[in-house]
């Protein structure tokens, strides 16, 4: 008998008021390590109606105007006039920033993790990018999004959000169930009108890139606005908090999460850098053919170099015995944040704002998506 079961995730635009936040913590981040690469930054922004705050600790040598980075990122987004949710150059921005506490310091100074704290990657091979197939479409759409934002402004606002759900059958991606995208638009173009250039200009493009994934021609089920508009957006509709989409930033809720999230965070902060490890080591197991579903489980202690937990499942897809997969990956990586950020080359010239849009894995530009290792894995 047939086994379906409907699995959902969501995607949020660039321009979606928690993005834009985590999109000012990683500028900010960007901006410190250039002055100063051992900079060490935990930044938390805050938007609302026509203002910005940012907190947090900062350990830096060099002057960073944050103003100014705040307003030229939301500027970026195309948050430039009050029409379209925020003016980036005449909002108000406060700025409550302080030096990184000395007892963290102490054992993040002597190698150890920035936090205690569990975290997890995943790899499947569901989609050439390794990663599970409804996420995938999602920070796809949201991509295309973005591109007719920018083409089409008479048109197109810069919030939105999309979620696709697929219909796996024992486990394996069948067809595309539903498809639900709100996307802000111009006063001036009416329903019928942005639904449709929705499903053109959107939708059709990324059905038409994974359809050999996964059935695009079944009857699939719509929601394009379905509150019937939406021309007010942005801070001016809804606050914006960093790290206010941990799911969305990682695999859409088919893995773990251990509650840290990314943005404004230095790579001693094992919350980002220990995920991004995880997810290097499942994507490499996957593509070495070791197993075709692969999760690492990290966890550490705050202080402490080596962590205190590794954990492997592969679900029943390995392709030779779990045990000498692990014992693979110890021989093969090393997990203490100083070798996670060597390894991965988070330091020295890696720009962090790319990964506060459209999710921070399945981009072939991040390092920790490099499948080199995998040669290594296969023994």
């Amino acid at each position: 008998m047939s086994n379906i079961r409907l699995f959902t995730s969501e995607s949020v635009s660039e321009g979606h008021p928690d993005k834009v936040a985590d999109q000012i913590s990683d500028a900010i981040l960007d901006e410190c390590l250039e002055k100063d690469p051992e900079s060490r930054t935990a930044i938390e922004t805050l938007l609302g109606m026509g203002f910005a705050v940012v907190t947090g600790e900062i350990r830096t040598e060099g002057y960073v105007d944050m103003a100014k980075i705040v307003r030229r990122t939301i500027q970026d987004v195309g948050y430039s006039d009050i029409e379209s949710g925020m003016d980036g150059r005449t909002c108000g921005v406060l700025v409550a920033v302080h030096e990184q506490s000395s007892n963290i310091s102490r054992g993040v100074d002597a190698g150890g993790a920035g936090d205690q704290g569990m975290m997890f990657g995943l790899a499947v091979d569901e989609t050439p990018e390794l990663m599970p197939l409804p996420i995938a479409m999602a920070h796809a759409m949201m991509r295309e999004h973005a591109k007719m934002k920018r083409e089409h402004p008479s048109i197109y606002r810069p919030d939105g959000k999309c979620q696709i759900t697929v219909a796996y059958e024992n486990g394996v991606p069948r067809y595309v169930h539903t498809i639900v995208c709100s996307i802000q638009h111009t006063p001036t173009t009416n329903q019928d009108e942005i639904r449709e250039r929705v499903k053109q200009d959107i939708i059709n493009p990324v059905l038409e890139h994974y359809s050999d994934r996964v059935d695009v021609c079944q009857n699939i089920i719509y929601h394009i606005n379905p509150t019937g508009v939406f021309e007010q957006g942005g801070p001016e509709a809804d606050s914006g908090v960093t790290g206010r989409k941990i799911i969305v930033d990682t695999y859409g809720g088919f893995c773990p999460h251990g509650g840290g999230a990314f943005s404004g965070k230095d790579p001693t902060k094992v919350d980002r850098s220990a995920a991004y490890m995880a997810r290097h080591v499942a994507k490499n197991i996957v593509a070495a053919k070791l197993a075709r579903k692969a999760q690492v489980s990290l966890a550490y202690a705050i202080g402490v170099a080596e962590p205190v937990e590794i954990t492997l499942d592969t679900f029943g897809t390995e392709a030779i015995p779990v045990a000498q997969i692990e014992e693979r990956v110890r021989d093969t990586f090393k997990f203490s944040p100083a070798a996670i950020t060597k390894h991965l080359g988070l330091r020295n010239g890696f720009k962090y704002l790319p990964t506060a849009k459209n999710g921070h894995f399945g981009d072939k530009q991040f390092p920790w998506e490099s499948t080199e290792m995998a040669s290594r894995l296969k023994g």
